[in-house]
């Protein structure tokens, strides 16, 4: 069997004793400072006047508001009520250039939707008896009958939206207006 000196270069290499030239950071040697890393050290480092304003409000809350999403307060596990059937589905403002001239940049994807549009069926329910409230994150829904809870897959625009009731087939249709952080660039 012929080998090449640069095969033989490589089975010699493979018994030299190892420098300090190591090829990643899995091979090599624990020292002194890496061995007293934990799980604190994990993440960006904490400045010092940040851990003193930790330290000064010595309260027992075990989540601050901003960890705590929106809408949770609405949540309850006692309330005997069903979840209503109801259906999320996304619209989008084209025209004609859109659509004849592909001169805009609207796709048929999610992201270059402008609006939601919530169906809710509350079947042997009244429109007097409906109360509905729209946060940035989550819509509340409840009637007698029925309690929904939507955590919203999108930010929108609690104001900008409108609500229809539908008697025939008693659906409450919301359609709002999101508000997403890249809606700008229209992917």
């Amino acid at each position: 069997m012929d080998m090449t000196p640069s095969q033989l270069n490589a089975i010699v290499d493979l018994f030299k004793e190892p420098d300090d030239n190591y090829d990643s950071d899995e091979d090599k040697p624990v020292s002194a400072t890496t061995a007293t890393l934990g799980p604190g050290n994990i993440g960006p480092e904490k400045n010092k006047e940040e851990s003193k304003e930790d330290t000064k409000k010595d309260n027992k809350d075990i989540w601050c508001e901003e960890e705590v999403p929106e809408g949770s307060e609405f949540e309850s596990l006692h309330d005997p009520r069903p979840q209503p059937e109801y259906d999320v589905m996304f619209s989008q403002s084209v025209t004609s250039e859109d659509v004849f001239l592909q001169m805009g940049n609207k796709t048929p994807m999610s992201s270059s939707c402008e609006n939601m549009t919530v169906k809710i069926k509350l079947p042997n329910t009244k429109m007097a008896d409906v109360d509905l409230d729209v946060k940035t994150k989550f819509l509340d829904c409840r009637s007698p009958k029925y309690k929904l809870g939507l955590h919203l897959p999108h930010p929108v625009d609690p104001k900008a939206g409108k609500a229809q009731w539908d008697s025939k087939t008693d659906t409450l249709i919301v359609t709002l207006h999101m508000n997403r952080e890249y809606d700008m660039f229209n992917f």
